[in-house]
């Protein structure tokens, strides 16, 4: 059994050099080119990234403008219900005397 598995390591071990020997033949770049590549990518990336922080951050702070503004709404609207309120109590009252 320990032969068993020691011959699949084995075999995995001949094929991943094969593979990498296989890579490095064919690779379509050099490995200066291909460092620039993944550099250009990666920071393309964090631009993206930054982007997309930046229309995030703006799209919250509009949906807190809106809510603020829809907040203010609200309670001038219950404050002029309370208002008419009173001043309907306040007719009832001076009625009842």
């Amino acid at each position: 059994m320990a032969e068993n598995v020691g011959s699949k390591v084995s075999f995995f071990l001949v094929g991943l050099g094969i593979g990498a020997l296989v890579g490095i033949l064919f690779a379509p770049k050099s490995g200066e080119e291909t460092r620039e590549y993944l550099s250009q990518k990666a920071d393309e990336g964090r631009d993206y990234a930054q982007r997309k922080a930046r229309e995030l951050r703006e799209r919250a702070e509009d949906l807190v403008e809106r809510s603020k503004q829809a907040a203010s709404r609200q309670k001038d609207t219950l404050s002029a219900a309370v208002d008419a309120g009173r001043e309907a109590y306040q007719r009832e009252k001076a009625k009842a005397q």
